[in-house]
């Protein structure tokens, strides 16, 4: 079951949605549309959590209590990053993410940090 959440912090409202499991995870990426922002916390376990950019947005330009919405949840939802002060959420627009096992190696994302 995907989550869906609304954050307010911003005007319009946006959508933020996240996986609850490794399978739907990885749906998640299949279905993700090319302007959705992937949240994760970096080098650990987490969800995925998904921002449905609004009209107009650019995703270089996320507003800062927006990001902050998006980043705590996916920190909440990590179970060793939950329990950090201070852990990295790195974040990517949805095109730049494919399903693959663990052969890939690196992925080359344009990857913004957000440290928290």
């Amino acid at each position: 079951m995907v989550l869906f959440f609304t954050s307010t912090a911003v005007s319009p409202s946006a959508i933020i949605y996240m996986g609850k499991d490794k399978v739907e995870n990885e749906d998640l990426i299949k279905y993700a549309w090319p302007q959705d922002v992937w949240f994760h916390v970096d080098k650990l376990s987490s969800a995925h959590v998904y921002l449905r950019m609004p009209e107009g947005m650019a995703w270089e330009a996320i507003p800062e209590v927006l990001l902050n919405d998006c980043a705590q949840l996916v920190k909440a939802n990590s179970i060793e990053g939950n329990k950090k002060d201070n852990l990295t959420i790195i974040y990517t627009p949805g095109d730049n993410l494919k399903v693959c096992d663990r052969r890939c190696g690196g992925n080359g994302w344009l990857v913004m940090k957000l440290n928290i």
